[in-house]
């Protein structure tokens, strides 16, 4: 990474204000409309937020974003620079909350990410879409939640989704993390659904077509959750991209999704390619 995008990220953490208000305070608005808090269930965390591009026209792609912070902490608010760099591309965007531990265990965080989805299915005439242009993406914890949506078809069976996903992206995603051995995670994952938390044990041939994305610097998500779960999917002919940032650690791989930082790596720029290969595509 050039000397001047890690002091660019060091002046960032070292701000007063958090890192993700800074990126959002820097990254552009004014090409879009944002309407807010729009429920999709019933608990007071179960709303999200609608980034529809100015000039988007009635078959954009759709893409719901869920954040990380590892199942137990983040606001939507917090990532409205990711829907800055999307909707540039004439994507819409949906950023949804999803309960967090202490309140919740796996997986009623990942059902909240299906009743997200299903809210979007129900919803694209007014999002201006259709139901062969909707996309998940997730960095960290967000890319978990992603990748079990994507591949255990049970969640979104259930969340009554009618429609099928065009794709997904996983952005340093733990996707093959066992065995926990101590710390937290141990509440969160209950023994008794700890092996059902693995998005690689889901694979299958016709899982929607994925971008995983890590850096290799990440130690926070240890890289070969990407490798192996890319591994699995080629073995199952399931149409796989994948990049790895050699010098990108966990938080700076996010950071790239901003605007004023897409020079860190080609992240937005992947996601941009990934997502209008297979928009153009017709099921």
């Amino acid at each position: 990474m050039p000397r001047t995008s890690i002091a660019f990220l060091a002046g960032l953490f070292a701000a007063g204000c958090s890192p993700l208000e800074t990126l959002n305070a820097v990254s552009p608005s004014g090409h879009y409309e944002r309407t807010s808090g729009i429920p999709y269930g019933t608990a007071p965390e179960q709303r999200l937020d609608v980034y529809r591009p100015d000039e988007a026209d009635d078959r954009a792609p759709v893409v719901i974003f869920f954040y990380g912070g590892g199942w137990r902490e983040g606001a939507r608010e917090d990532f409205e620079f990711v829907a800055s760099s999307l909707t540039e591309s004439g994507m819409v965007v949906v950023i949804p909350d999803y309960r967090l531990y202490p309140d919740v265990q796996f997986p009623t965080f990942v059902e909240d990410g299906a009743a997200a989805t299903a809210w979007v299915f129900d919803n694209l005439e007014r999002l201006g879409s259709a139901p062969d242009r909707v996309f998940l993406m997730g960095h960290s914890a967000g890319a978990h939640v992603a990748a079990l949506l994507a591949l255990d078809e049970r969640y979104l069976d259930d969340a009554g989704v009618d429609g099928a996903l065009r794709g997904w992206i996983g952005l340093s995603g733990p996707y093959d993390f066992l065995p926990l051995e101590s710390g937290y995670l141990l509440d969160v994952f209950p023994e008794v659904s700890r092996e059902a938390s693995q998005p690689i044990n889901y694979v299958s041939p016709g899982d929607p077509a994925a971008l995983l994305i890590h850096g290799g610097d990440d130690t926070t998500v240890e890289p070969g959750n990407t490798g192996r779960l890319a591994a699995r999917l080629r073995e199952s002919d399931v149409d796989v991209t994948v990049e790895i940032y050699e010098d990108l650690g966990h938080a700076a791989l996010a950071a790239s999704l901003a605007p004023p930082l897409d020079f860190i790596a080609a992240t937005l720029e992947e996601s941009r390619r990934f997502i209008e290969r297979l928009a153009v595509t017709e099921n």
